[in-house]
């Protein structure tokens, strides 16, 4: 069974993430180095599942 893609929000990337700061996830957008984000009309940040998931595969590759 496949999951369905979902938009998540910044608190929930931040808990699928063990607890990552909100701070230290900002960071990594001013770096570059977090995950691919989407700006809403209201300047709310989502993130595709899929694309934490390819960001996250990627993060392993490289250690």
């Amino acid at each position: 069974m496949t999951r369905r893609d979902e938009l998540l929000t910044v608190a929930q990337v931040l808990d699928e993430l063990g607890g990552v700061s909100r701070r230290t996830f900002y960071r990594w957008r001013e770096l570059g180095r977090a995950p691919k984000c989407i700006q809403l009309p209201n300047d709310e940040l989502r993130v595709w599942r899929s694309h934490l998931l390819a960001w996250l595969d990627s993060l392993r590759e490289a250690a």
